[in-house]
């Protein structure tokens, strides 16, 4: 498997009036993966991820595939509710978006919804580490809010 780039940096962009979004060029290729796809997912409402298409699905298959010979063993019938949402999550969460010139981004009309975005709005583009977000301002403020009082421990606990 090859290395995961390390993704950081936080970017204030517009939404043009076509919905599309200039990523920062070095986050865009590091989602971008050899047959030049990303995957946009919904992660939280305000805030939508972009990774690269081909290693984002070959881990989903993989979880996908147990899941699915539980089903065919009979192991899941009890919990059919569980599965249906995951099916109504997994067919909704994600979309393979081709990047055009310039590292631009057109974002699918279930996402901009999702991330509560209009044309001509700021969104905050920001580097996690594994992927890029693309974040609605407030709810990126309101997770700063949130998470930033974690910070030190959370570092602590995954770099010790």
């Amino acid at each position: 498997m090859p290395a995961i780039s390390f993704i950081t940096g936080e970017e204030r962009r517009t939404v043009d009036e076509r919905f599309r979004l200039s990523l920062p060029t070095e986050m865009a290729q590091a989602v971008t993966d050899d047959q030049g796809q990303t995957l946009i997912t919904k992660e939280r409402y305000g805030c939508v991820s972009l990774w690269k298409a081909e290693e984002w699905e070959a881990r989903q298959s993989a979880g996908l595939a147990i899941l699915k010979q539980r089903i065919d063993a009979g192991r899941m019938e009890q919990r059919w509710d569980e599965v249906q949402r995951l099916g109504r999550l997994l067919s909704t969460r994600s979309q393979r978006v081709q990047l055009a010139q310039r590292s631009r981004l057109v974002i699918p009309d279930s996402f901009r919804e999702f991330l509560g975005v209009q044309a001509t709005q700021e969104v905050m583009v920001v580097g996690a580490v594994i992927c890029v977000e693309i974040w609605n301002l407030t709810a990126w403020i309101d997770a700063l809010k949130e998470e930033m009082p974690a910070y030190h421990p959370l570092f602590k606990e995954l770099s010790s």
